[in-house]
């Protein structure tokens, strides 16, 4: 099939790379020019493992990038809007970009002859589909949903980092459609996909959306939460999570305790999902404590080290790991965003290092010291958080031993080394 992709960030990207790998024709539609030159150069606009190997292979093949959405929109048979939906101040999601999408979807639309689906995957609230997209829609082409043009849902469900892998090995597909040929029309995209298609409305697609990702980041911060008492018990948290994990009923997967969530999706979700609740009346309070546990689980970090050193004021401190999760240079929600500000605020001497994420660091907090290496990092460092669990940071025993028995606070427990003043975050 024919396919339009709006927008080239991370779920744009992912999603038109991987439909052509299966064999579909692809549009990447992007405003931002440079994006779409780097993409038809089969340079991918963020890191993700395998992106770029896709887009070299597919690039001016399968897939092209363009700006102009009344050709994207003629050219092909569905159009995908994998637009950004930021976080408002009041936690509500911000819909600016997928009205501006929706916009210029519907005014080609009006000049395009033939059937279209218009599909939204950007992560939006319940009922954002139906009525708020397809309205727009609507009046921006002079045709009618459902009869002229279709309109579906269609969630992504990707872990940043393996989201190249995730696409082409889901574990469910969900097709959230105002009708049966919309539905047929996005269902056909994933005929060679071997994963049962999920049929279902719209709002009951972005629904399922919110619950996967809020039940996720529960999961984490009660392992936090159970992690912050053991503690204090003298209990090993992963001892008692290992066993807790075995039932089948629970999986062992995110309960691993440690500095908390971050990234583009779950505090966005979770805080997305409270305010629509508050909107209709209800008081979300178990998502509202999820996110509660996860704001405060960091400074647990700085707290730990003032009991260890004393006032940082003055004292070099390594913070090694500045995205939000290892294997991605994504530092949205990043739990060291809060642990390095607490840190400038007490006078300390940041000096940060992370493999992939300096640069992105950098627009946040510019006067810190950024170094090439995790050993330049911690040289002469009075004590260091580990905030990002990259493998490299298992394996550095020598580097610690030089620190003469200065603290190492560990929030990922990644760190092996040994003889040294450990202290666990939770355990």
């Amino acid at each position: 099939m024919k396919v339009s992709v709006i927008g080239s960030g991370y779920v744009g990207s992912v999603t038109a790379a991987c439909f052509a790998k299966v064999g579909h024709e692809v549009i990447c539609v992007d405003i931002d020019r440079k994006k779409t030159e780097q993409i038809n150069a089969g340079i991918p606009p963020i890191y993700e493992e395998g992106l770029e190997e896709l887009l070299q292979k597919y690039a001016g093949k399968k897939l092209i990038a363009i700006t102009d959405y009344e050709f994207a929109v003629n050219e092909t048979d569905i159009s995908f809007i994998c637009v950004g939906t930021p976080s408002a101040e009041d936690g509500s999601i911000d819909l600016s970009i997928v009205r501006a999408a929706a916009i210029s979807i519907g005014k080609a639309l009006a000049k395009k002859e033939g059937y279209h689906v218009v599909v939204v995957k950007s992560t939006v609230v319940p009922e954002t589909t139906e009525k708020f997209v397809l309205p727009i829609l609507e009046e921006a082409s002079g045709k009618r949903a459902g009869k002229d043009f279709g309109v579906a849902m269609n969630p992504e469900f990707l872990r940043e980092g393996k989201a190249v892998h995730d696409f082409m090995n889901p574990d469910k597909i969900v097709v959230g459609a105002i009708d049966r040929r919309s539905g047929d029309m996005v269902s056909e995209l994933y005929r060679t996909f071997e994963c049962e298609v999920t049929r279902t409305s719209p709002s009951t697609a972005e629904m399922i959306k919110y619950a996967n990702n809020s039940l996720l980041a529960t999961k984490i911060s009660f392992a936090n939460e159970i992690g912050n008492i053991c503690k204090k018990l003298g209990i090993d948290t992963y001892e008692v999570m290992e066993a807790v994990g075995k039932d089948f009923r629970i999986s062992p997967k995110f309960l691993n305790s440690g500095a908390g969530f971050g990234g583009s999706c779950f505090p966005k979700d979770v805080k997305a999902l409270i305010g629509k609740a508050k909107a209709i009346g209800y008081s979300p309070v178990l998502l509202e404590s999820v996110i509660s546990v996860n704001e405060k689980q960091p400074l647990l970090m700085t707290e730990i080290l003032q009991k260890k050193i004393g006032n940082p004021a003055g004292k070099k401190i390594a913070v090694l790991g500045l995205a939000f999760k290892n294997e991605t240079d994504d530092i949205r929600e990043s739990r060291s965003i809060p642990v390095i500000a607490e840190l400038l605020r007490l006078g300390a001497k940041v000096s940060a290092y992370d493999p992939m994420a300096i640069e992105n660091m950098k627009r946040i907090f510019p006067s810190i010291e950024y170094c090439d290496t995790a050993s330049d990092a911690l040289k002469d460092a009075d004590a260091c958080l580990v905030m990002t669990e990259w493998d490299e940071f298992s394996n550095l025993d020598s580097e610690f031993q030089k620190m003469k028995g200065k603290t190492v606070i560990d929030g990922r427990r990644i760190i092996k080394a040994k003889n040294i003043d450990y202290e666990g975050l939770c355990w």
